[in-house]
C-alpha cells in the first residue's frame, strides 16, 4: 500500500506543476481491451472518504436500465482545489487509495453478469477545476474519452453526473457563476449531458415530495429568471437514494466514527477494504476530524 500511497504523490506534485487540468491517474481493472462507452457516468466527490453512499450512487447507475450500452465506463473525479473544502483531513494521496480500494469494491459488489457481461471499468482521475461546469468541459476537451462519432463531428460522449440532491441544489445556485450570477453557464451542459439525482433522505432537504418540487419549479418555468432552461429538466433523472429500512450515510458520520475507535460502525458506513484503510491508517483521529 505504501508503493501506491507514494505514486501518488508523485502524481499529484506532477499533475500540480503541469497545465494540465485533468488526468486520469489509474483505471480498474487495469485493461486496455474495455472499448470506449457510449455514456460516462460522472462520480464527483470530495471522497473524504468514499462511503456506502457513494457506492448507492454508482451501483444504481451502473445497474440501470438506461445504462445498457456493451461497455460501461464509472468516472470517479476528484478536484484538488475545492470551491468550499479544503483539503483536509484526509490527505489527497489518502483520498486517491481510498477511491482505487472503493472501486475494487464496487466492482466486487456488482452481480456477476452485469460485470462481466458490460465490460465496466472504473477510472480514477483529478481536476484543478473546483467548479462543476468546469469539471465537465474538462472531461469533454481532454479528449480521453472521445468517440469515433465525436471525431466525425457528431458531438462529445455524453457524461451522465451522479449527484445527491443537496450538490443538485448548488449546482442551481446562481452565486457559483460570476460575474452575472445566472444559470446561463449551464446551457452547453444540459445541452450535452444529464444528471442522475438521488433523493437525500435527511430531513434538512425535505421529504420526497419537497425534493421533486424543486425540479417542478424548473420545468414549470419559474426559475426563468435566473436563466434556468425548462427543458433542462427533461435531462435530470430522480432516482431512490437509500433503501427502506438503511440508514443515512455521510462522509461526517464516517471521520465520527473514525475518530471514536468505533470499527463496527465504519464497516457500515463504509465499504469493507475503504474501512480497513481508515483503521490501519488511523485516519480521521485527529480532534478536527469531524
Amino acid at each position: 500500500m505504501s508503493s501506491l500511497i507514494s505514486s501518488f504523490r508523485i502524481a499529484l506534485q506532477t499533475f500540480t506543476a503541469s497545465s494540465s487540468s485533468l488526468q486520469v491517474l489509474r483505471t480498474i481493472p487495469n485493461s486496455s481491451v474495455i472499448p470506449p462507452p457510449k455514456t460516462l457516468y460522472v462520480l464527483d466527490s470530495s471522497f473524504n472518504p468514499p462511503t456506502v453512499a457513494h457506492l448507492r450512487l454508482a451501483a444504481s447507475a451502473l445497474n440501470s436500465t438506461d445504462s445498457n450500452s456493451s461497455s460501461k465506463r464509472l468516472l470517479l473525479l476528484l478536484a484538488i482545489q475545492n470551491a468550499d473544502k479544503a483539503p483536509k483531513p484526509a490527505s489527497f494521496e489518502d483520498r486517491l487509495v481510498m477511491m482505487t480500494l472503493f472501486a475494487e469494491d464496487l466492482l466486487r459488489s456488482l452481480p456477476g453478469k452485469s460485470a462481466k457481461d458490460c465490460r465496466i471499468a472504473v477510472d480514477i482521475a483529478i481536476t484543478k477545476h473546483p467548479y462543476f461546469i468546469d469539471k465537465s468541459t474538462a472531461i469533454t476537451a481532454s479528449g480521453i474519452y472521445q468517440s469515433e462519432p465525436f471525431k466525425s463531428g457528431e458531438g462529445p460522449i455524453e457524461q451522465v453526473h451522479l449527484v445527491g440532491f443537496d450538490t443538485f441544489v448548488r449546482l442551481l445556485n446562481s452565486k457559483y457563476y460570476p460575474p452575472s450570477h445566472t444559470l446561463t453557464p449551464l446551457q452547453d451542459m444540459f445541452e450535452h449531458h444529464r444528471l442522475r439525482v438521488t433523493y437525500r433522505g435527511d430531513d434538512e432537504w425535505g421529504d420526497r415530495e419537497e425534493q421533486d418540487a424543486y425540479l417542478q419549479d424548473l420545468k414549470d418555468g419559474k426559475r426563468d429568471h435566473e436563466g434556468g432552461r425548462k427543458e433542462w429538466a427533461d435531462k435530470i433523472q430522480m432516482v431512490e437514494g437509500k433503501k427502506a429500512g438503511e440508514s443515512v450515510v455521510s462522509s461526517t458520520k464516517v471521520r465520527k466514527a473514525a475518530q471514536a475507535g468505533d470499527g463496527d460502525s465504519l464497516k457500515e458506513l463504509c465499504t469493507e477494504s475503504v474501512a480497513n484503510y481508515i483503521l490501519q491508517e488511523k485516519l480521521y483521529t485527529e480532534q478536527d476530524a469531524a
